[in-house]
Formats: C-alpha cells, sequence, structure tokens
C-alpha cells in the first residue's frame, strides 16, 4: 500500500527498531512508496512512511531492492556531496559520503548478504541508513 511520507523531524530523528518477519508488510509498503515517487526519489527508509523500523528500499541502478536491518561494514572514498531528501523541506543540503561502502543486510526471506557498492548506489544506501538511524541531512 502506498503510504503518506513522514515531514515530521522529531519523529524522523528517533533511531528505528530491528526488524523481524512480523514487519515483512512494512517492506512491502516501503516498496510500493518508493515505486510511486519514482520520478523524484531513488530511496525510502521506513521511518519515512511513519514506521520506525531498519527497513530501506533503494533503486539500485534500475532494479529495486529492499534491504532489512543493513549495516555500513566499511566505507572508503570519503567525498562532500549535497542531497535532498523527500521528508525534508527546503533544498538541498551539504553531506560526507563516501564512493564505496561494505554492507551487510537481511533480504525479505531473511538471508544474510553482504556485498560492496559504488557510487550513486553507495551514496543512497548510506542516506537511507542515516534515516534509520535518526540522523537526518
Amino acid at each position: 500500500m502506498i503510504k503518506e511520507l513522514v515531514h515530521d523531524p522529531l519523529f524522523l530523528a528517533l533511531e528505528s527498531e530491528v526488524a523481524t518477519k512480523d514487519d515483512l508488510h512494512i517492506a512491502t509498503d516501503l516498496l510500493e512508496t518508493l515505486i510511486a515517487h519514482r520520478d523524484s526519489c531513488v530511496g525510502m527508509a521506513a521511518n519515512m512512511i511513519g514506521e520506525r523500523k531498519r527497513i530501506i528500499a533503494i533503486d539500485n541502478d534500475g532494479e529495486y531492492m529492499v534491504m532489512i536491518n543493513p549495516v555500513i561494514l566499511k566505507k572508503d572514498g570519503r567525498y562532500k556531496t549535497q542531497e535532498s531528501c523527500l521528508s525534508l523541506l527546503g533544498g538541498p543540503r551539504d553531506t560526507v559520503r563516501y564512493k564505496s561502502v561494505k554492507v551487510q543486510w537481511q533480504t525479505t526471506d531473511f538471508k544474510i548478504k553482504i556485498k560492496t557498492f559504488k557510487d550513486f548506489t553507495a551514496q543512497i544506501i548510506q542516506h537511507e541508513i542515516d534515516h534509520c538511524n535518526g540522523v537526518l541531512i
């Protein structure tokens, strides 16, 4: 189900809780909401739809994917950039990202995956994991 986006910075600043199999419906709603906003958005975290769970959905070079309980294990290639966010009003904000991130997450089958992502996909993942940690750009 496509959900309304949350814009409350106090709610968005709260750290998300570990997701379980009981939260799979959130992953489905998150993915459907991201796809509905595909013209203006490349990633979303569950708190953006009002759910404080560690779930993100991203556009990975044209292929949508969901990550449950994602954690960055390693990051390389620090750089400065600007980002916008559908949950925050106003224009782009300055932030620091890394060109490459090694991420561990669970699939919707709760299988553990580990992969290194680069460039724009790495940037998207970092932004969404920040959301899970209550960090706003």
